[in-house]
């Protein structure tokens, strides 16, 4: 993607969206906590908003993301900050995430995507720590994961070395949660709230795939199982 020329205010036809983001993107950090995904300041949610005007390239799109080191208990629709797609600060007075690069690259180069979490939850994080995968072996991980859990490459914070691993990682795969190698998973949806269900789903499962391996090996399911499972969920499952 060509770089873009930093947009030094939210353009006036991207005001509303924007606004509307921040109040979704401040509640929605609220439930990270509210499922014990995070520990003091720790995880970040961010959403994108598109701009139909900015170019077919997504180019002219923005992210809503909390500030860098901000108590959950103070995160306010006012105090989410603004960036562009190559993770410069567009609108807020305060620094953004550290993770703000990682969510930008992933934005910038999986179109698809409109929202990202990253959570330090202990059982996902702990199965990161190994290295390991966390084997399709609950239907609900076919339900939303369409498969294991993968793990994506050691990178470190800073830069958009996590969003590299991110995107190579999950690109064409089914699942939506990625767990990054000695450090924590990753999540992506269609918006903010999408990612953090399978933050949520993510804890979940493998927290109970850990406790079955407690007392023996659990079961694989069948590879055309997990696909029914899969197609199911996806397209059949709750109100359309």
């Amino acid at each position: 993607m060509p770089n873009a020329a930093r947009p030094t205010e939210v353009p006036a036809h991207l005001r509303a969206a924007v606004d509307a983001a921040k109040q979704k993107v401040a509640a929605l950090h609220a439930e990270l906590p509210r499922w014990e995904l995070v520990v003091w300041t720790a995880g970040n949610v961010s959403e994108r908003v598109r701009d139909d005007q900015g170019g077919p390239d997504g180019a002219g799109d923005l992210l809503v993301i909390k500030p860098s080191g901000v108590s959950y208990d103070d995160i306010t629709p006012e105090a989410m900050v603004v960036c562009d797609v190559q993770g410069r600060l567009v609108e807020g007075d305060r620094s953004p995430s550290s993770d703000t690069a990682a969510h930008a690259y992933v934005y910038a180069h999986m179109p698809e995507v409109g929202g990202v979490v990253h959570t330090h939850s202990t059982y996902a994080t702990a199965w990161a720590a190994r290295g390991e995968e966390i084997p399709c072996v609950l239907t609900m991980m076919a339900d939303e994961f369409g498969g294991p859990i993968p793990v994506g490459p050691f990178a470190v914070i800073g830069d958009d070395s996590i969003g590299r691993g991110i995107v190579e990682t999950l690109r064409g795969s089914r699942s939506p949660a990625v767990l990054m190698a000695n450090h924590g998973p990753f999540t992506i949806g269609g918006d903010a709230r999408a990612a953090v269900k399978a933050a949520v789903l993510c804890e979940e499962v493998a927290r109970a795939v850990h406790v079955a391996r407690q007392v023996g090996e659990p079961v694989p399911i069948a590879q055309q199982h997990v696909d029914a499972l899969y197609d199911r969920y996806q397209n059949v499952y709750g109100q359309r």
